[in-house]
């Protein structure tokens, strides 16, 4: 065998060792790593890192990790893992997409022994993780968009109301990708007004009203609105977080309203009934609210078509009818037979 076989023969048995890029998810708080990552970090011979301000690196150091600040490129990367040797990189937040690049060109060309990579997801997004980059994305706007920045409570209500609607069209109408973006839509309502209400009104203000309030109105953040949110389906779901019973939805319900009484402490069945909905609605929410707490009070009778729709409505609730879905989907049947009587192809959707 020559020499040139027998260096050949020599360099081909040589271990190649093992890259690792060890990613991690910003939405999960730095030092939460998953074991085999640690394992992995604790048994490497070299741990990179380009950025000296990476956010794990307080915690690996605390962890007895030793990392090297170096931006390796990939002949470097390749060279450290000689003789077996295990080298991890933790790339930044964006990545690293030179090193990465190099690499696939060297793997690509055929000419080097390349050591073994892998991609290794040092923490998962748990779900809702986008979320957060929702409510960052909202602060930031509220921040420095100077539409955005100045808009309140009051100024932003008609959008609520409209964004509730083009999600109930949107149902209606069966499509999955517009249900998906109105749904973002009536999220961003909520993710708004709680940023605005970040900022409380200072005392002295005026207040959204343009009189002086006197006092700041106390300031909440998305974290207090989700965390009453929990609180409150936990509270009302006894017979699922609880030692209660419900077999069916009736009974759910029951469990329900029983607890909402006890936490609003309400005079009236009709207390909490918003008047500013639509008729039918209104109408159909009051049938249901005395039909429920079993108050036994006869519809008012008079002259109109009003009083007509108000029995329509109450016969509908009581027998499991939306009216307002049921009088709107009758209207777009109508509207559809208008078009069709006048040559014209459905609306687009």
């Amino acid at each position: 065998m020559t020499d040139h076989s027998q260096s050949t023969a020599a360099a081909a048995a040589e271990p190649t060792g093992r890259i690792v890029l060890l990613t991690t998810s910003h939405r999960v708080a730095p030092g939460v790593l998953s074991w085999p990552a640690w394992q992995t970090l604790h048994a490497a011979d070299r741990v990179l890192c380009a950025d000296p301000g990476h956010p794990q690196l307080p915690y690996l150091r605390e962890a007895g990790v030793e990392v090297e600040h170096t931006a390796a490129d990939a002949h470097e990367l390749v060279a450290a893992c000689a003789g077996g040797r295990t080298v991890v990189v933790l790339p930044g937040g964006e990545g690293d997409q030179r090193l990465t690049d190099g690499l696939a060109r060297l793997a690509g060309s055929g000419r080097v022994s390349m050591p073994d990579l892998e991609l290794l997801p040092g923490s998962y997004d748990l779900p809702g993780a986008r979320l957060l980059d929702l409510v960052q994305v909202m602060d930031r706007v509220r921040r420095e968009c100077p539409w955005t920045s100045r808009q309140t409570h009051r100024g932003l209500a008609k959008y609520a109301i409209e964004e509730a609607y083009e999600l109930v069209e949107a149902i209606e109408d069966g499509d999955r990708e517009e249900l998906r973006e109105e749904l973002g839509d009536v999220l961003l309502q909520v993710v708004f007004h709680a940023r605005i209400a970040e900022e409380g009104i200072p005392a002295g203000e005026d207040g959204e009203d343009g009189e002086d309030d006197g006092e700041a109105l106390g300031a909440f953040s998305i974290d207090d609105v989700a965390g009453a949110l929990v609180q409150k389906l936990i509270h009302r779901h006894p017979h699922v977080f609880g030692d209660e019973q419900a077999e069916t939805p009736e009974d759910v319900h029951a469990h329900w309203q029983r607890t909402k009484a006890v936490e609003k402490r309400r005079e009236s069945v009709t207390d909490g009934v918003p008047v500013g909905q639509p008729g039918l609605a209104l109408a159909a929410k009051l049938a249901g609210r005395a039909r429920a707490g079993g108050v036994a009070v006869e519809l008012p009778r008079g002259e109109g078509i009003g009083y007509e729709l108000l029995e329509l409505a109450a016969r509908a609730e009581a027998e499991g009818v939306d009216p307002e879905t049921a009088l709107r989907a009758a209207a777009r049947v109508y509207r559809d037979a208008i078009r069709a009587a006048e040559g014209v192809g459905a609306p687009a959707r």
